[in-house]
């Protein structure tokens, strides 16, 4: 009954948008150290909001992954808060580049197109699955250094820029695939009322409740909520409101 109630979570290691994510943390850390100092950002302020951007993007989507078992609603709000958080890091890049009198590389510029062709490894998980991650994170960087952390401030900024809406439109789809998960299947009160009916729908057989005399389902004891019958206890159908099939006791 569990493997009903709980859906897989804890996999975003496995997820392109959390590795496009991390790399875009690592970056910007990286890109941070190299391009502001106590001169253009004497208070840390620019410095703290774009790690800290970075971060929180990375964490909220580790975090989405291990609600997803218990809520989607949950899960959707945290990978939302995760996207936020890119596009406002998003925007200081965009500031930065524009702040040297630049403009981001158009999407015909062959720049453009060859760190939007990056392409990365999809992450198996071992029995020392800390480790090798790191290994893969460290092989993800090494990839994409030449962009991500490379020393022209304005190429690295142009393409975590790139990455950012990379792992931005990646998100999109996980919300958009996890909204249409809940409306086919369902939340977890919905699994665990639904789990709960037919673990007494199944009592009920193994005591002996007749079959529905209209579908030939097993019955259920029902009381009468409202009415002169209140208080009344019947046999109903189990596929009620499909089935209105009764029988008295």
């Amino acid at each position: 009954m569990s493997n009903k109630l709980f859906g897989p979570s804890g996999g975003y290691r496995k997820m392109l948008s959390f590795n496009w994510t991390c790399l875009v943390y690592h970056a910007t850390t990286l890109f941070c150290k190299r391009n502001y100092n106590y001169k253009n950002d004497p208070l840390g302020k620019t410095v703290g909001q774009m790690v800290g951007a970075a971060r929180s993007a990375r964490q909220n989507i580790v975090e989405a992954s291990s609600r997803a078992a218990t809520s989607k609603e949950q899960e959707l709000k945290q990978l939302d808060v995760a996207k936020g958080s890119l596009l406002e890091l998003a925007g200081d890049y965009e500031a930065f580049i524009l702040d040297l009198n630049e403009v981001p590389w158009s999407n015909k510029d062959e720049r453009y197109i060859t760190v939007k062709s990056l392409e990365l490894d999809k992450f198996e998980y071992t029995d020392d699955v800390d480790h090798d991650y790191g290994i893969f994170t460290l092989n993800m960087r090494k990839r994409c250094s030449e962009w991500l952390e490379n020393e022209n401030p304005l190429v690295a900024a142009n393409a975590i820029f790139i990455c950012i809406n990379r792992a931005c439109a990646l998100i999109t789809g996980q919300m958009y695939r996890i909204a249409e998960d809940f409306i086919q299947e369902g939340g977890f009160t919905e699994k665990m009322t639904k789990a709960r009916l037919e673990q007494r729908d199944a009592d009920f057989q193994k005591e002996g409740s007749p079959n529905c005399p209209k579908c030939g389902n097993p019955m259920r004891k029902v009381v009468t909520r409202k009415g002169r019958f209140a208080g009344k206890t019947f046999w109903g159908c189990t596929s009620f409101p499909e089935c209105n099939g009764t029988r008295e006791i």
